[in-house]
């Protein structure tokens, strides 16, 4: 009997590109491991197609791959290294733990950025002193790769990451706060705090506010309170406090929802084309925000949230958060409205949280 898996590395070599590519995606659904090293042979294919297919097959192949795509990852062409890095992203293991930390000082940024992230899937914490000063990489891709890896090896990183707050170069502080708002360390809270008002970077403060509603840690409430008095801040501010989802946000949020002025305006006053603004925003935020913590004490907001042309889709969402027990605020609503906008969004908030017509 005729061995396929031979007969497809042989069709590897056919001078016709169709063939060859056929061949390559074939030995991949066959899973033997006698077509690893012909497959990364292929890597190094003329034809753009084969060596797709190649990809796909050494991918589909799993860890039998793994120990030959190390060897490419020094290969001289970068093409075959580009190739092998961005397989690895994906299926590496600690076999290529250090040609993987070899990778991240390729001149090419496709292969640091690939290497990064299969760091971040093996998960050493070696890595950590490697990966850093790559939050520094010219390209950017690289860097949130990196960012992300530190995120992936967790808790061995969050140091590092926190010493990098205080780095001169901004892009640097920039990554760091991303990958402390991943990681979620309840270490970091108070460094992000310090950040939160020491930082004069914009760009920087508004990643902290993010970082500080992923990490979703109460220490943060009083603070986010405060920078709520920035205009730039306010929006990111009211998103985070609804993240944490701490009751004390509520009646700062209740009043939001219901229109209170917030003191300084943004610099945004200005209507957009359709007539948005951030404040708009920040009121529709507030709603979502009352969803997200749930206390029952912020269901006569959102019904009033919910005559208003600004806050209403909100207003309704946040309320289906609630459950069957807005259902007694709501009927009486419905049975009094005129409006046919706000019936619809009382009929479709009603239905969400269990409530049939003619059922009590």
């Amino acid at each position: 009997m005729a061995d396929t898996v031979s007969e497809q590395i042989a069709a590897l070599s056919d001078e016709d590109w169709a063939i060859r590519e056929e061949a390559a995606t074939l030995l991949g659904t066959l899973k033997d491991a006698r077509a690893v090293l012909p497959l990364t042979s292929a890597l190094r294919d003329a034809d753009r197609a084969v060596r797709e297919a190649a990809i796909g097959a050494l991918s589909a192949l799993g860890p039998v791959s793994v120990p030959a795509l190390a060897g490419c990852l020094g290969d001289p062409a970068l093409q075959v290294q580009e190739s092998a890095s961005a397989i690895l992203a994906s299926i590496a293991d600690a076999r290529v733990f250090r040609p993987l930390i070899d990778a991240l000082g390729s001149r090419d940024w496709i292969v640091r950025m690939h290497a990064a992230k299969g760091l971040g899937r093996i998960g050493d914490p070696e890595a950590v002193a490697a990966l850093m000063p790559l939050l520094q990489d010219k390209v950017k891709a690289v860097r949130e790769e990196v960012s992300g890896a530190l995120a992936a090896i967790g808790t061995a990183a969050v140091e590092g990451l926190i010493h990098a707050l205080e780095h001169d170069d901004w892009l640097v502080r920039l990554h760091a706060v991303e990958a402390l708002g991943k990681l979620k360390s309840p270490a970091s809270v108070d460094p992000l705090l310090r950040a939160l008002f020491n930082e004069r970077d914009s760009a920087i403060r508004e990643d902290v506010v993010r970082a500080l509603g992923a990490l979703r840690d109460a220490r943060a409430v009083d603070y986010l309170v405060t920078v709520m008095k920035e205009p730039s801040l306010r929006l990111l501010a009211v998103e985070a406090l609804g993240h944490i989802g701490d009751r004390r946000a509520v009646p700062l949020l209740r009043r939001i929802v219901e229109g209170a002025p917030l003191g300084e305006p943004s610099d945004s006053v200005t209507p957009c084309a359709d007539g948005w603004t951030d404040e708009m925003a920040i009121m529709g935020m507030a709603a979502r925000a009352l969803g997200m913590i749930a206390d029952g004490v912020a269901i006569p907001s959102l019904i009033v949230a919910l005559q208003n042309t600004i806050t209403r889709s909100e207003a309704a969402a946040a309320l289906t958060k609630f459950g069957p027990v807005v259902i007694p605020s709501l009927l009486p609503m419905l049975a009094k409205e005129q409006d046919e906008n706000v019936r619809y969004h009382l009929r479709e908030t009603l239905t969400a949280v269990g409530w049939r017509p003619g059922r009590v």
